[in-house]
């Protein structure tokens, strides 16, 4: 299996600079990772730094709270296409979710995939904030709106991915749809266990690592 292209290379810190994007994506050009995930506002100069390359950008959409209107992460997702995204990381809004209000999920989620125009969707449904009925009903509404992936987590929470959670997911959305591990995954071994879980795609800052203990085992 080529593990660099399980890996979206990310970078999501508010306080990143340019120089730190260069860095970001010159490294997912050596690793030949799957993706670079970046803020919205680093879109366009990591579409301008990765051309040539089979590395797609992903970017995010109401990171990280979720708690944004609707329309708003609409406009930001069609902004995010404009200036070149390949693929969107959506968060629900979790409140809406824990309300038991499916409607406005649902309806979300689809407003969402029609204005990413057919680019990968991945639904971030923050699993450290909800029960085990709430995150398998996130699951379910994310694969009825068409998304490509449910993704565990933003990172940004009270903790990122556990291999319990990626299970659940998988079992929730069955064989053919993506699952995300996102936060905390920070080495081989560990990549390996959410793989193992079920897991098709990882979040993470420490892709270097992560490929210099799997070179290592080999």
């Amino acid at each position: 299996m080529d593990y660099n292209k399980l890996i979206d290379h990310t970078l999501l810190k508010p306080d990143c600079v340019d120089a730190d994007i260069e860095k970001l994506c010159k490294e997912a050009r050596e690793y030949d990772f799957m993706s670079v995930c970046v803020n919205p506002g680093y879109v366009a100069l990591s579409k301008k730094l990765l051309e040539g390359t089979d590395v797609k950008v992903c970017t995010v959409i109401g990171f990280p709270l979720g708690a944004t209107s609707t329309e708003s992460k609409v406009f930001e997702t069609k902004q995010a296409i404009k200036d070149g995204a390949d693929e969107v990381d959506m968060v629900i809004n979790i409140s809406r979710l824990k309300e038991n209000d499916d409607e406005y999920t649902l309806n979300e989620i689809r407003k969402i995939r029609r204005a990413s125009k057919g680019k990968t969707l991945k639904v971030i449904i923050e699993t450290c904030l909800l029960t085990d009925e709430e995150k398998v009903r996130a699951c379910k509404l994310s694969k009825k709106a068409k998304a490509d992936f449910v993704k565990t987590s933003t990172g940004f929470s009270k903790w990122g991915a556990k291999v319990e959670d990626v299970k659940l997911m998988r079992k929730a959305v069955g064989k053919k749809m993506g699952v995300k591990a996102s936060g905390g995954v920070h080495s081989g071994e560990e990549l390996l266990a959410m793989v193992k879980a079920g897991a098709t795609r990882i979040g993470a800052s420490a892709g270097i690592q992560i490929m210099a203990d799997l070179n290592a085992a080999k």
